[in-house]
């Protein structure tokens, strides 16, 4: 079992946690087998991606976890 995650959610008020999209609770979670693969995973979800268009921001919240 895979031990170490990130925690993915949405910033409070975000748009995407309208209940025809997402909805309120929705998370997601990420596991990987050690804790550097995890923070490399984590370093590079904290950049925009290469397909946004200039000025669109990322609206996530992540957290480090472990089980």
């Amino acid at each position: 079992m895979k031990r170490f995650g990130i925690r993915i959610t949405l910033p409070q008020g975000d748009t995407l946690s309208a209940s025809h999209l997402l909805g309120e609770g929705w998370e997601h979670f990420r596991w990987y087998e050690t804790a550097q693969e995890r923070d490399a995973a984590l370093e590079d979800m904290q950049n925009p991606p290469p397909y946004y268009r200039r000025g669109d921001m990322i609206t996530q919240v992540l957290e480090k976890v472990e089980r």
